[in-house]
């Protein structure tokens, strides 16, 4: 359903129980993947040099197996169907540079996989500027045991997640609108954040809503550290835990990207575990 500034609290309490089959299983073994390797290192991901023009594959098992990504058959001919209907509306409509399966692959899956490491099975998430979907399409499939909203301000963005969210029979919402009016009305867990906004932008846009949310997880690159310093210059980081979850090496590129974790010092467990409330 795609929502346009209305309250989603009615859909939230319906979909509390929508875990598939086999999710303890699969729920076991993302928390593997997210006890090994250490946070604070550099993760052990697959770095394959840059694809020739040979070299790049033609088909979506083809780039996962170079990308050693191993994942059910199910999801695979799903993820094929979401590129395929993305690529068919990104001549329409631009919506994405990531229009071969070498970078679909070594990208939005590598990066969605790593938020994927870092949910707890069940939780509420809020995609924040969802685009046409990722990562937070690609979390309905390759985690049907969330609880998965998308927000996307831009109208035509929107309805293109929708529909693709439609056509993939997928339990998620897709709301039209930016991220603080859903959350002005309902709560959650963890927003997952890609590509969106600088820290210091993030952190004066949600800083009222905290009571609506658990934590963010934001996706960085090499830029986070003088993000940080500028976001505790204008005193937006105080009371704010800012922790990094992991860091890995982009296939495509080379280049590092990092997986943070923003958490009020109150709701912090440990050092880096922030208590998620039920709802």
């Amino acid at each position: 359903m795609l929502m346009e500034g209305k309250s989603v609290c009615n859909q939230a309490e319906q979909s509390v129980g929508r875990v598939s089959s086999g999710s303890e299983a699969q729920e076991a073994a993302w928390v593997a993947r997210r006890e090994t390797p250490s946070a604070d290192q550099p993760a052990s991901e697959p770095t394959p040099g840059p694809a020739t023009t040979s070299e790049v594959p033609e088909s979506l098992p083809a780039a996962l197996a170079r990308y050693g990504i191993q994942l059910p058959a199910e999801q695979v001919a799903l993820l094929d169907q979401f590129a395929q209907l993305l690529w068919d509306w990104n001549q329409k409509i631009n919506l994405t540079r990531h229009t071969d399966y070498d970078k679909f692959v070594g990208r939005d899956i590598v990066d969605t996989l790593v938020f994927a490491e870092f949910l707890h099975q069940g939780e509420k998430v809020l995609d924040v500027g969802s685009g046409a979907g990722v990562p937070g399409t690609l979390l309905a499939i390759l985690r049907p045991d969330l609880r998965i909203w998308l927000s996307e301000p831009v109208g035509k963005k929107a309805r293109v997640a929708e529909e693709i969210v439609q056509t993939l029979g997928l339990k998620a919402s897709v709301f039209r609108g930016r991220a603080e009016q859903i959350l002005a009305k309902e709560q959650f867990n963890t927003l997952t954040i890609r590509a969106v906004a600088r820290l210091r932008q993030l952190l004066t846009w949600f800083k009222p809503y905290w009571p609506q949310f658990d934590r963010m997880l934001v996706l960085k690159g090499p830029s986070w550290v003088q993000e940080r310093g500028e976001a505790r210059h204008y005193g937006l980081a105080h009371g704010v835990a800012l922790r990094k979850l992991k860091t890995y090496t982009i296939p495509t590129t080379g280049a590092k990207s990092v997986l943070l974790q923003l958490c009020l010092q109150q709701r912090l467990v440990g050092k880096k575990e922030c208590q998620l409330r039920s709802c």
